[in-house]
């Protein structure tokens, strides 16, 4: 999956810039491509509280994404609150999917199409799920790194300290939301956090991933319930003594994503 110019070059990685022309905006993105024949391509939204965060601080975790999971890897540079609420990150990141779904072709067709993210970025590559299902355009595989889904910050595990502090990340969630949790476009909702879906049949398969330590901990395994429930497939990792935000700041989370991802292409 050979896009754009390349530019530089990691240890079994190689990346490029792009920019995304979408309807509404110009979106700069990374994209990452293994040495070899790339086994899927999977958009990523970072991490930030919906506020902060770029492709640029998220180089090395991508970098590790792909070399581990032999993907390749669209990093999204999407629109942050509070100048861009809800929902232009979600819609930013529908963009970007539907971007890399032209270009993710191998020699045999296709390749498998992902969306995934961090933090406030699984929240919105959740949400880009669920748009895509409305849409008619399923994804073949969701990966969420320890999203907050609940804004009210309300659950049992928000009390075990730390980052992020749930009065905190109230204040991210209002910024992120703006005026509506719900947004319509192309005659579906686009939601601000998958709790406010109608039904939750019919969504890609999804692994998730959390630590025992994070305080949404237990949005993301009332998450994976309801997943579960409405008979999708799902993998939920719960990490003894992870943190919050160890998608970029160990080596050992993309690792453990890369070879979850790579076990899909087995």
């Amino acid at each position: 999956m050979a896009i754009g110019r390349e530019i530089g070059l990691e240890p079994g990685v190689r990346w490029r810039t792009e920019v995304i022309e979408a309807p509404d905006v110009l979106l700069p993105a990374r994209v990452y491509t293994p040495e070899g024949r790339a086994g899927g391509c999977i958009v990523w939204a970072h991490g930030g509280s919906w506020r902060a965060g770029s492709v640029e601080d998220w180089h090395g975790a991508c970098t590790r994404l792909s070399a581990a999971s032999n993907w390749a890897v669209v990093s999204v540079e999407y629109r942050l609150a509070p100048r861009h609420p809800h929902p232009a990150p979600v819609r930013d990141v529908l963009d970007a999917l539907d971007w890399a779904s032209r270009r993710a072709v191998g020699a045999d067709g296709p390749l498998p199409l992902a969306v995934g993210g961090d933090s406030a970025g699984g929240t919105i590559a959740a949400c880009a799920a669920l748009a895509r299902r409305d849409l008619g355009r399923p994804l073949d595989l969701q990966v969420l790194a320890y999203p907050p889904f609940d804004p009210t910050c309300s659950a049992a595990s928000y009390g075990v300290g730390g980052f992020p502090d749930p009065r905190a990340l109230r204040a991210s969630w209002h910024a992120h939301r703006g005026r509506g949790a719900t947004a319509e476009a192309e005659g579906i909702t686009l939601h601000s956090t998958p709790l406010e879906a109608a039904t939750f049949e019919r969504l890609p398969p999804s692994i998730l991933v959390v630590g025992t330590l994070d305080p949404v901990a237990d949005d993301v395994r009332s998450y994976a319930r309801l997943l579960r429930e409405a008979g999708n497939e799902v993998e939920l990792h719960e990490l003894p003594g992870m943190f919050h935000g160890a998608f970029v700041t160990t080596e050992a989370l993309p690792a453990r994503l890369g070879a979850a991802l790579l076990e899909r292409l087995s």
